[in-house]
């Protein structure tokens, strides 16, 4: 693993969410996350050496997730606060889970080998994110109980699907 890509995939990432949530929250451009993490994943994607692989990983995490949080908000367990909305979810939704992917690609493989503990990591550290986001008021969560349930299950075998089935496959 290249150190600098990895500083480059955690900071391009961070910066992506940063942009997506303040952009649409704290500096009334919704827009903001979009361009930064458009530039993000195309640069991500130029410099990546297997772009076949990189593209299958990002959709085999980016669509489960993009589904899921239409299920979640479509039943009302939680709602973005967010001007440009496509179908349910915020516009800039799309990207940021496509970015969130390139974790995958090559940082979250550490996981390999300490299943258990990327797995229970991912169930806390999914959902405390979700979480984070109502004080900032980039999401309302109208059940907090179900809302931790759900969002602990689903992480969870997110995790344990990129461990054990995704990269069986490579």
């Amino acid at each position: 693993m290249n150190k600098l890509k990895v500083f480059f995939t955690l900071t391009g990432y961070q910066l992506t969410w940063l942009a997506c949530v303040f952009g649409e929250n704290k500096f009334n451009e919704p827009l903001l996350g979009i361009y930064l993490g458009s530039i993000y994943l195309l640069f991500y994607f130029y410099i990546n050496s297997n772009k076949l692989n990189f593209i299958k990983i990002s959709l085999l995490i980016a669509v489960p997730g993009y589904c899921f949080d239409t299920i979640m908000v479509f039943s009302s367990i939680y709602e973005f606060n967010s001007s440009i909305i496509l179908g349910t979810l915020p516009a800039w939704m799309i990207i940021l889970w496509l970015s969130f992917s390139t974790l995958f690609d090559e940082i979250l493989i550490l996981f390999k080998n300490y299943k258990l503990t990327g797995i229970i990591l991912s169930g806390i550290l999914g959902p405390l994110t979700y979480f984070l986001g109502q004080p900032i008021g980039i999401i309302a969560i109208n059940n907090l109980v179900l809302f931790f349930i759900i969002m602990v299950i689903f992480w969870m075998l997110l995790m344990y699907y990129y461990l054990n089935i995704i990269l069986k496959k490579n």
